[in-house]
């Protein structure tokens, strides 16, 4: 049975890594070009960055097969590029899971780098910092606490993901099959020990990553 659940746990930690290297490399960033700006169309555009927070896993699903699915002017890149199309890959997993997250991790590093003292990043521009350093060495340690939580929390969400990584990325064993699609597998065939043993694993690695959340908040 441990042969049976192996893989999907594997595939599911290295697919959330993937899309949390992804996600706080996007959150990261994208969080300091918003924070405490204002601009005409601010609102929209932060509602379209949280939209995956809200909206069924089927839609965003949907949404990335139109984006980069064959007849799309991307996919078609992408198969030219690296002769394959990206859909029921790997990479899709990966894709899908960092959309949903990236939500949780652009609102957390934000509300950090709102939370930073300006009048500090100042006085370090002032005595000759950088951009990058007063950024590397002053932003983000004020802001860490925000921004670990919100990578933790992103890493469980994107390990939990299912209904875009089911559709955009499929359900196949040993490549794209993560621990919630062998649970609906497992369920449908009517396996009900390997879907038990799948789920208090995924119970498990979510539950140490919000109780590291909750302890770094505070």
């Amino acid at each position: 049975m441990a042969a049976e659940i192996w893989p999907p746990i594997y595939l599911s930690i290295t697919i959330a890594a993937a899309a949390w290297l992804i996600v706080i490399l996007a959150g990261i960033g994208m969080g300091k070009a918003m924070a405490g700006r204002r601009f005409k169309g601010k609102v929209i555009l932060e509602t379209v960055l949280m939209l995956p927070l809200v909206l069924p896993p089927t839609v965003i699903g949907f949404l990335l097969i139109v984006i980069f699915g064959k007849r799309s002017p991307v996919g078609q890149l992408i198969e030219a590029v690296f002769h394959q199309p990206i859909i029921f890959t790997w990479w899709a997993a990966v894709l899908a899971s960092s959309v949903v997250a990236f939500p949780l991790m652009y609102q957390s590093a934000k509300t950090g780098f709102e939370a930073v003292d300006n009048d500090i990043e100042d006085a370090a521009r002032v005595d000759g910092g950088s951009a990058w350093k007063v950024f590397l060495l002053i932003t983000i340690p004020l802001s860490i606490t925000s921004i670990v939580s919100g990578a933790i929390l992103s890493f469980a969400r994107a390990l939990g993901e299912f209904g875009a990584t089911l559709m955009f990325a499929g359900n196949i064993p040993g490549q794209t099959q993560t621990i919630p699609t062998a649970i609906y597998l497992a369920m449908d065939s009517g396996n009900m020990r390997e879907a038990w043993l799948l789920v208090l694993a995924s119970i498990s690695i979510s539950f140490v990553m919000l109780t590291a959340a909750y302890r770094i908040k505070r």
